[in-house]
């Protein structure tokens, strides 16, 4: 248990280092950095007392980023930040500053890209190592006291690197070089020529997902499992535009495992923040706000489209879970809950048979035990440690209960959560973010309208008018609030998540105040975020100076900024005609649609933003003949080798096709299948795997005769471009589950003088064998060549 903080009042007496009880983060209003106030570490917040101390002592800086929910954080406090002797170490060689990444998603983001650079991995507590200017040298996660777990041991660390920084100085600021200009460079976008906007991305980006889907148990990949909420969105607008049952059956799917799993508080309402097995069934605790309000809107949308109760269900009980649990009285919403209480991750959520019985009876007990699976002896194990906890997540599993229970539950649900608020709570991080009171805004405005619930209309007003009245300042918008103080300067992502759900709140309720504010949020974020070049940074024109400005098309926990910023863009010229608002939803959607053919399954906002586009202004003459994004394309030297594959899934015994489109870059030849001469290389494809494949028939072009300038012979060549077609067929004993089809080009790139070493091309399609599979006709412009 931490101990209580003193009163403002007493804060304000405190010398400025805070004096022998406390450090430097008692004066911050971030619950994160208030939690290590009385550690023995010099810490410092992010400023710039920090780095002048830093640059007098010629001391390099150890950075540590995390956030108040955050289980590991919580860990590597106790084992190394509250220790004497490890504080006394790291205080002596290094200038230690503390972040919250919730409140400077700008400093997170900028050195968690330096710890991926690193390490080819991220995550909080993140421990960066920087020059006193600012330049990352060394970087990772968490660090265990002692050497554990693949990993040194914190303070042994610390030693190292203090005798690197004294003794190898020159290899410390070349490596600190070097990563600088890789940051600087990951934060340009390359240069790609743009895309055309079309329907083919938004059916490309469903076959994508697609080919990751689980059957099974919902969602895309395996474990852990995060809520997907940019692809559940566009999935379920897919189904809205064009009827694609696939879309609706892939976000379905998912929403009702998630729905009856673990990752849904089945006692209290809403979701915690990701699952740790494929099933949904073992929660990571914490309970995000920016998780719950994009799921109030999933689940309404999706209400919307079945009418079926569970949906509507669970949308209610996200509601009711941030109207009882996460508002402050003044209106806003807190960020999150802790997946810790009395220093046990899930304690707080977990239940014995014995408690189910105190409290519902002996007989009504033995049902909801059932029905729940509240097992003796639990069904939880923790995640860290293996320990069986002799206690049970709740949970229903994918087929749910009786329809006719549900009533009984949701009483019996009721008195447990009336008992389980005698407990021990998990921390709240109380503090209010513009962002993610945007998201919950648009998730409780959607639910109100869908579910005609007059509460959580006047929640998402309430919630509005607090972040327009108490989060401006000389008419800009805030970052953050708590406890009566508005501070930091917004971000892209605050003003285009507030500004959508002020739109949200405006198709609700009619009141033209809200498109008012939404308009005036879009212009701060096209006068102070605007990119010439198309698409939006992510700080403001004037804000702090880093090392870099970064502008990400790229959605994550929260979706893209970009994504939504565009999407706002789109929803304002629809309401007000205003054709600047167009202009600029267009240049930012074709700055990123290379990216949205590329990355699919982490583009959906920007996906999302496209279709309402083209739903506003129409689809491109061209579009019906357009040829959808390539399933596997590799590049290399003159030539590109792309390829689409007919069917995703194929029943033994069936068939399916596949095309190959090599690309060649002007001035360049290769020779054809049948060249004339023996003794050059033919381009030939072959298929490599799987076992269960068989090749019917190869179809080649025929070659162009041209006569080089290096040779009197005349040469048969493919330039330009050429297509292939592989036919293959399954066998009726091919075994059933996931495979990848490898296809080998192999080729040799002439130009007009010269010709290359023959080189191979590997492509890879993904396969799924399925004996139910239905016959799929996919990328119909694309086989239409082959007809004849």
């Amino acid at each position: 248990m931490r101990e209580e903080l003193p009163t403002r009042a007493e804060i304000e007496k405190l010398p400025p280092d805070g004096g022998p009880r406390f450090n430097r983060l008692i004066f911050e209003s971030s619950p994160y950095l208030l939690q290590h106030a009385r550690n023995p570490v010099d810490w410092y917040p992010w400023g710039e007392d920090a780095c002048a101390r830093a640059r007098s002592e010629d001391k390099p800086v150890f950075l540590s980023v995390g956030y108040a929910t955050c289980h590991w954080c919580h860990v590597m406090e106790r084992e190394s930040f509250e220790d004497e002797e490890t504080a006394r170490v790291l205080n002596e060689s290094f200038v230690a500053i503390k972040v919250d990444r919730e409140e400077r998603p700008d400093i997170d983001e900028l050195y968690m890209t330096a710890t991926q650079l690193m390490t080819g991995a991220g995550g909080w507590p993140m421990s960066v190592w920087l020059t006193p200017d600012g330049r990352p040298w060394y970087a990772g996660t968490y660090f265990p006291p002692e050497g554990a777990f693949g990993r040194p041991g914190f303070r042994d660390l610390l030693r190292a690197l203090a005798e690197t920084w004294r003794s190898r100085r020159a290899e410390v600021e070349a490596q600190a070089n070097q990563l600088q200009e890789a940051i600087r460079s990951s934060a340009r976008l390359r240069e790609t020529a743009a895309v055309p906007l079309s329907a083919v991305l938004l059916s490309g980006a469903v076959e994508a997902l697609s080919d990751h889907f689980d059957e099974r148990f919902g969602g895309f990949g395996g474990a852990p499992k995060f809520p997907p909420h940019p692809a559940l969105r566009l999935l379920l607008f897919e189904h809205r535009r064009t009827g694609e049952a696939r879309a609706l059956a892939m976000a379905r799917k998912t929403m009702d495992a998630m729905a009856r799993e673990g990752i849904h508080d089945q006692v209290g309402g809403g979701f915690h923040r990701y699952a740790t097995d494929r099933e949904w069934f073992v929660p990571h605790f914490e309970k995000m706000l920016y998780d719950n309000g994009q799921l109030a809107r999933a689940y309404a949308e999706l209400f919307a489209l079945t009418a079926d109760p569970e949906h509507a269900r669970t949308a209610r009980r996200i509601c009711d879970w941030a109207l009882r649990e996460m508002t402050d009285p003044a209106g806003g919403f807190y960020c999150a809950l802790d997946a810790d209480s009395e220093g046990v991750e899930g304690r707080f959520y977990l239940w014995t048979r014995a408690e189910v019985t105190d409290v519902l009876g002996e007989e009504p007990g033995a049902v909801f035990a059932r029905v729940f699976d509240i097992r003796d002896g639990g069904n939880f194990r923790d995640e860290a440690s293996g320990d069986r906890a002799e206690a049970s997540i709740p949970h229903l599993g994918l087929e749910g209960p009786e329809p006719e229970l549900w009533s009984w539950i949701d009483e019996a649900t009721a008195a447990l959560r009336v008992r389980r608020a005698a407990r021990v709570w998990p921390l709240r991080d109380d503090k209010v973010l513009a962002a993610w009171n945007g998201l919950m805004i648009g998730g409780l405005a959607t639910a109100g309208r869908v579910l005609r619930e007059p509460r959580y209309l006047e929640a998402a007003v309430r919630a509005a008018e607090f972040v327009l009245a108490q989060m401006r300042a000389d008419g800009r918008l805030l970052r953050t609030w708590r406890a009566g103080e508005a501070k930091l300067p917004a971000y892209l992502d605050d003003h285009a998540f507030v500004a959508e759900g002020l739109l949200d709140l405006h198709d609700a309720t009619g009141d033209a105040r809200w498109l008012d504010a939404a308009r005036a949020l879009a212009d701060a974020m096209l006068e102070h975020f605007g990119d010439e070049g198309g698409g939006f940074f992510f700080t403001a024109a004037e804000g702090e100076e880093l090392l870099a400005r970064l502008k990400r098309p790229f959605d994550g926990a929260t979706p893209s900024g970009n994504g939504i910023a565009a999407l706002v863009l789109v929803r304002l010229a629809a309401a007000t005609g205003e054709a600047r608002y167009r202009e600029a939803a267009r240049t930012t959607l074709e700055t990123f649609s290379a990216a949205m053919r590329n990355a699919p399954t982490s583009t959906e906002s920007l996906l999302l933003a496209t279709g309402e586009y083209l739903a506003l202004v129409g689809e491109p003459e061209a579009a019906t003949a357009a040829v959808a994004p390539p399933e596997a394309r590799v590049a290399r030297g003159p030539l590109t080798v792309e390829a689409w594959a007919s069917a995703r899934a194929a029943r033994p015994g069936g068939e399916l096709q596949v095309a190959v489109r090599i690309g060649i870059a002007e001035g360049w030849y290769i020779n054809s299948h049948a060249p004339v001469q023996d003794y050059l290389t033919p381009t030939e494809l072959a298929v490599l795997d799987p076992p269960q494949v068989g090749l019917r028939e190869l179809r080649y072009p025929d070659g162009a005769t041209v006569t080089p300038r290096f040779s009197d012979e005349a040469l048969s060549v493919y330039a330009g471009e050429s297509w292939l077609l592989a036919r293959l067929t399954v066998p009726d004993d091919a075994a059933e589950g996931a495979t990848t089809i490898r296809l080998e080009l192999a080729a040799q790139a002439c130009d007009a003088s010269a010709c290359a070493a023959p080189e191979r091309y590997l492509v890879e399609l993904p396969l799924r064998i399925d004996a139910a599979a239905t016959p799929e006709e996919r990328h119909a412009t694309v086989f239409a060549r082959f007809a004849h």
